[in-house]
């Protein structure tokens, strides 16, 4: 990288109406759903088109660099990352990654580079991966919710949709420029239940994945996620149903969740419900 460009390019490919994906660390992301999916896109064949100046971006205190040793001698530092890869084991359209480290600085000048970066690359959707705790039960379907950059797109997508006020990521920044810029752009949230947000949830991983290649137009095989997702509600089954109490609240967690026929309403926070279950959840 050269005088203060944030982003270096090798090899740039053509590319035609892609998608670019965010999924940074340090984001919102309860049980790690969208670090699982993220993983999962990465294990397939893929390439580094683009990488970001994190000498600039990042804390290194705070993300301090590897060191290696062996015998006491230094093999070198492995700095921490932000990345751009080209995901070429995806079936339908190009699809772009951006992972690694939420920046601790730069913020709007980092979120002009991605959009400076999208147009280069003809990226005409974004979409940010993230999950959030909710007081859903685990026997219920995920629900995915979304953030958008104009009202438009918000209702052309059957996503869950809220009216708050809450901090923001980069993530969002990013959606932001875009949007500013003219680039649809757009969050996917998986809800996962309360009780369940401290420890990996493969139903939600599952739930967000499929969104995001129902989105992206493209081909992704979930099969072992599948398999995880069924597995970890059977092993849920079986602890709550050692205590009827929890089978009770759990109950009650159901009806609430039934009673929301209309995608577009807010799941309420259900905390009382939720807290004892967590509790006996976490002991196990």
């Amino acid at each position: 990288m050269s005088g203060r460009d944030l982003v270096e390019f090798f090899d740039p490919p053509d590319l035609e109406q892609a998608v670019l994906v965010l999924a940074l660390d340090g984001w919102i992301d309860a049980a790690g759903t969208a670090g699982e999916v993220r993983s999962h896109l990465l294990a397939g064949d893929g390439h580094m088109i683009g990488r970001f100046d994190t000498d600039r971006l990042l804390d290194h205190r705070a993300r301090r660099p590897t060191l290696s040793l062996v015998d006491g001698v230094s093999r070198g530092l492995d700095w921490p990352a932000i990345e751009l890869r080209l995901l070429d084991h995806l079936e339908g359209r190009d699809v772009l990654l951006l992972h690694g480290a939420e920046p601790d600085h730069e913020w709007r000048a980092f979120a002009d580079a991605v959009v400076g970066m999208c147009q280069r690359l003809d990226v005409a959707l974004v979409i940010g991966l993230g999950a959030y705790p909710a007081a859903v039960p685990h026997t219920r379907p995920t629900r995915l919710a979304c953030t958008a950059g104009s009202a438009d797109l918000v209702d052309r997508l059957d996503f869950l949709t809220a009216s708050l006020e809450v901090p923001a990521g980069a993530q969002a920044a990013i959606e932001a420029a875009a949007t500013a810029a003219g680039i649809e752009a757009l969050g996917l949230w998986a809800q996962v239940p309360h009780y369940l947000s401290a420890t990996s949830f493969a139903p939600a991983t599952e739930a967000l994945l499929t969104g995001f290649a129902a989105l992206a137009g493209v081909d992704i095989d979930i099969t072992p996620i599948t398999e995880r997702a069924l597995s970890a509600r059977t092993r849920l089954d079986e602890m709550v149903a050692r205590d009827p109490e929890h089978v009770a609240m759990l109950e009650k967690m159901e009806a609430t969740y039934d009673d929301l026929h209309d995608a577009r309403l807010r799941l309420p926070t259900g905390e009382d419900l939720a807290a004892e279950l967590e509790k006996f959840l976490r002991d196990q």
